[in-house]
């Protein structure tokens, strides 16, 4: 019998469930919906770490992690983290999110690392305040039009 809340593989039984995750319609210019993730997952092996989010028998969320990436592409950096955090709409506020980066800071030490990468739109509308308040700290990077953070683990 799964805890609450707990993580989920993508099967070919929970595969349209998970398509069919959605944010909350003014955040969808924030987040890649999950089959563009699914997709990534695909053609990005070994790397990519796709995972429902659920709460006893029931989907809140998604997440996809990523470990050991060449983050310069020149074979010095090399970074775990988070690649994609999506909460349903109507889910949020209910420590899915915190729980989603908890559990990926829990696989990253286990897999050897010490740090949590992630990125995220800045500015009011994105979730600036919610990495901060996980302990987060933008690197000073950028990855596109995105801020880059990193969480240390200890």
């Amino acid at each position: 019998m799964p805890t609450s809340p707990h993580l989920q593989e993508i099967t070919p039984a929970n595969f349209e469930t998970a398509i069919d995750l959605r944010v909350r319609p003014d955040q969808e210019h924030l987040v890649a919906p999950v089959v563009k993730s699914l997709a990534e997952a695909y053609v990005h092996p070994g790397i990519a770490w796709p995972r429902l989010i659920c709460d006893d028998d029931e989907v809140v969320g998604f997440l996809m992690a990523f470990f050991g990436i060449d983050w310069t592409g020149k074979g010095t950096d090399f970074r775990s983290g988070l690649w994609r955090l999506n909460i349903a709409d109507g889910k949020q506020g209910r420590g899915y999110g915190r729980f989603a980066v908890e559990a990926v800071a829990a696989e990253i030490r286990h897999r050897g690392g010490r740090h949590l990468t992630t990125t995220w739109h800045p500015g009011t509308e994105g979730p600036t305040g919610f990495y901060l308040a996980l302990g987060f700290r933008p690197t000073g990077e950028m990855s596109g039009d995105q801020t880059v953070g990193m969480l240390e683990l200890d």
